[in-house]
């Protein structure tokens, strides 16, 4: 397979996505002062293991928020805006002398202000460790706008492999930000971009048996229709499956029909079970990785990558046809740019349905190890859990969560400004 194509395409998704995770925060000249939003109030609401960060504005801005370490810190980054607030506010309470000091808070303290020219950023320091849960611009009645930063505690393991993506896709807008403009949101031979859709399993491979004899093939199938269509209804891209019906296809020949159709998107589709306890729920998303994040994501993919044998095939080597210097680049930024649309599927996703705690995990999956195609996949929820499982079958509920998918798609595939 000559190389050149994949890098042709491969060029085309570092400038879609350069845009996407900039999440319209290039640089520009600098707003007129009387241009530029205000933001009038800021306060926190904190209850429990969740935090909301609320700030008051006379007009909507778009934000995006990721984590750090080192310390353990939140950054909400936003177009220039005007911060009219008393000088302390976001610094919480002084410690006093002699006084026992409160337990820590998820919002330890926020500090605001101009990033770079067009560019503000707000810095929340954290008390606790805390994922990003939602971004959210809301109008009111009387025409002022809102911006809510809502945050839910997590593990210090959570937070850590958050961090990493972070800085992972910062790695990443490094990566892209030379990449020609003109080819954003275009596939390498100039047409509509192609998405495959992979319905796990199929056939003779079932998957997983949920509550009230729910099949995972089924349900999989069900909402991979739903979403091929919302996507079609767009008009912007060219949308195929691996299986248009239930018959099984080898985990091999799935990335084949990815590599095959140009695609630049591959996602698989699946609703999983898990036996210890019927309380773990919400969707979660894979990337592949040599080494897994954890080991819920290592057993999950040593069952997934049994889906051939469970079929009767035997195992086959699909390691790669390629192994020189260029191959390992374009098999590490393909892994770079499958990070990142992970984390717009689930930073979206959130906005429609239920995320599981650790939302964004990696393992060696085989069907995600096309060398020159971003790919993840998604776990719907779980068939164990008798919520998702609830969920997973009504229409309603399939009909949002892929008019989610189409969001974080449309996120990704996103074109310049002009380009």
């Amino acid at each position: 397979m000559s190389i050149l194509p994949v890098l042709t395409r491969l060029i085309a998704i570092r400038c879609a996505l350069a845009v996407c995770l900039a999440v319209g925060l290039a640089s520009s000249p600098p707003a007129a002062a009387d241009q530029v939003p205000v933001v009038r109030t800021a306060h926190v609401d904190e209850a429990g293991q969740g935090a909301r960060l609320h700030f008051e504005l006379n007009a909507p801005v778009q934000a995006v928020a990721f984590v750090m370490a080192g310390p353990n810190r939140v950054i909400v980054d936003l177009p220039e805006v005007n911060f009219r607030l008393p000088p302390r506010t976001g610094q919480g309470e002084a410690p006093v002398k002699g006084k026992k000091a409160p337990p820590a808070r998820i919002v330890a303290s926020f500090r605001f202000g101009l990033f770079a020219p067009g560019k503000s950023r707000v810095v929340i320091d954290l008390g606790r460790p805390a994922l990003v849960q939602k971004v959210t611009t809301l109008t009111t009645a009387d025409g002022s706008s809102a911006l809510l930063i809502e945050l839910k505690e997590t593990d210090a393991a959570g937070f850590a492999i958050a961090a990493r993506a972070a800085a992972s896709d910062a790695l990443a807008r490094d990566l892209m930000a030379d990449a020609p403009a003109q080819l954003a949101a275009r596939g390498a031979d100039g047409q509509r971009p192609m998405i495959v859709i992979d319905p796990g399993h199929g056939g003779i491979d079932t998957g997983a048996l949920g509550k009230r004899n729910v099949i995972e093939k089924d349900v999989v199938f069900e909402f991979s229709r739903e979403f091929k269509s919302s996507l079609e209804k767009t008009g912007r891209y060219r949308v195929t499956m691996t299986r248009n019906s239930d018959v099984f296809v080898p985990l091999a020949a799935r990335v084949k029909i990815a590599r095959d159709a140009g695609a630049d998107l591959f996602i698989s589709i699946h609703a999983d079970t898990i036996s210890d306890t019927t309380g773990v729920s919400g969707a979660t998303v894979y990337t592949v990785s040599d080494k897994a994040s954890d080991n819920q994501a290592a057993k999950l993919a040593e069952k997934e990558n049994l889906a051939d044998a469970a079929a009767g095939l035997e195992g086959v080597d699909d390691s790669g046809d390629v192994s020189d210097i260029l191959f390992d680049l374009t098999r590490r930024e393909t892994r770079t740019y499958s990070h990142a649309f992970a984390r717009m599927l689930v930073s979206h996703w959130g906005a429609a349905g239920q995320l599981n705690k650790n939302p964004h995990r990696s393992a060696g999956f085989r069907v995600l190890k096309a060398p020159d195609v971003p790919s993840v996949l998604l776990e719907l929820g779980y068939l164990s859990n008798e919520k998702d499982s609830a969920a997973l079958m009504k229409s309603e509920w399939r009909t949002q969560a892929a008019n989610a998918m189409v969001r974080a798609v449309d996120a990704f595939f996103q074109p310049r400004p002009g380009g």
